[in-house]
């Protein structure tokens, strides 16, 4: 079948995007899903900065590429082998395909899947196939998804049923947004109760990170930001202080805050500098979790010392070290009760033809989580 979908065929960071148009909509050949795979009909698709850095090359992925990775959807057509969904389900997308027999997966550990994590670089589906063609050539799917598109062919283990009666604009940050950032708090750190925690960039991911920490019973969590808006975001939905990130004493500011540094540090904002200061946030004993995705080439230089000196704990946190069929489902139950308040995360609702006007957005920091609405 033939669809529109957002193409990159070169990265580029020449902005603004909506003038050097590194997205192309374009008209795509879509294979039928094969075993194992699912046709959807795309709902809403949310811009993150995990898209961003594939346009920039900050993290390269070859191309010609499909982008897009958090998503709602509804099941169109199923392939052989897939008899647990039914078209019409409506479906949450997860960017790492989980095959369920590697070492990993049986350890209880999805989001680091082998093959889902080798068949995402080189830009297949889970089986290694690449239903999109264009130009006379295959066009390469964005982390199993690729969601900016009407329509997407997508592995069944890349699909979490949800309830029919949710909105399907608010259910697509449960696949990236949420999971990465809830997960850190709940799944990662594993927040506990009455304890402290900072949150260092306040993207869709940080947000939800700083509403974990608080839906885990954390009496102080400390919002930080480069922007007044995000910190004024913050207060609204829970912050108990915020810093500016601007500010030459904000770790000062925080550790006085929390006398002496806080329990949990969440670097939310993939910058060294943002990892550094998170750290130094911490006090003796706690932990510092990244979810991060700085450029491959960027190193931080750890303190070891006091690693060992002060038993810190410094964890990496991928889809918030989530088990997608059980979180999902979690998350927007929390949702639903008023816990999770994360439709006040969601920024402007805009169609396929002005996504390069979103990323421009998304790039100055300013916007909140815009998405994409078929």
């Amino acid at each position: 079948m033939k669809i529109q979908a957002a193409v990159l065929r070169a990265m580029s960071d020449v902005q603004p995007f909506a003038q050097s148009q590194p997205l192309k909509i374009e008209t795509l050949e879509l294979d039928a899903p094969g075993p194992g795979e699912v046709l959807v009909k795309i709902r809403a698709a949310g811009l993150c900065h995990s898209d961003l850095s594939v346009i920039t090359g900050a993290r390269p992925r070859p191309v010609p590429m499909a982008l897009g990775h958090e998503a709602s959807a509804e099941v169109v057509q199923t392939g052989a082998g897939v008899n647990d969904l039914r078209p019409g389900d409506l479906v949450v997308l997860v960017f790492v395909p989980s095959c369920g027999h590697c070492m990993p997966c049986m350890e209880g550990r999805p989001a680091l899947c082998e093959p889902g994590a080798e068949t995402n670089t080189k830009g297949q589906l889970l089986s290694g196939a690449m239903r999109l063609h264009g130009q006379g050539q295959h066009v390469n799917h964005h982390l199993g998804v690729s969601a900016f598109a009407d329509h997407a062919v997508v592995s069944r283990r890349s699909c979490v049923k949800i309830d029919a009666d949710i909105d399907p604009v608010e259910a697509a940050l449960f696949g990236c947004a949420v999971l990465t950032g809830v997960g850190a708090a709940v799944n990662t750190a594993e927040v506990k109760a009455g304890t402290t925690a900072a949150v260092l960039g306040l993207g869709g991911v940080g947000l939800c990170a700083m509403l974990g920490a608080l839906a885990s019973g954390a009496r102080q969590v400390i919002a930080v930001d480069l922007h007044d808006s995000k910190l004024e975001l913050a207060k609204q939905l829970g912050a108990t202080a915020t810093v500016n990130a601007r500010d030459p004493d904000a770790v000062e500011k925080v550790k006085a805050l929390t006398k002496g540094g806080v329990d949990y540090a969440f670097e939310m904002a993939g910058s060294v500098q943002a990892m550094e200061a998170a750290y130094r946030m911490t006090r003796r004993g706690g932990m510092t979790v990244t979810a991060g995705l700085p450029a491959p080439d960027q190193k931080w230089a750890l303190q070891q010392v006091s690693l060992v000196a002060e038993e810190r704990t410094v964890k990496g946190s991928y889809i918030g070290s989530c088990v997608p069929l059980r979180d999902i489902p979690r998350y927007i139950g929390l949702y639903r009760s008023g816990r999770l308040p994360v439709d006040k995360l969601m920024g402007q609702r805009m169609p396929l033809s002005e996504i390069n006007s979103g990323f421009d957005r998304l790039a100055s920091g300013e916007g909140l989580r815009d998405l994409i609405v078929f």
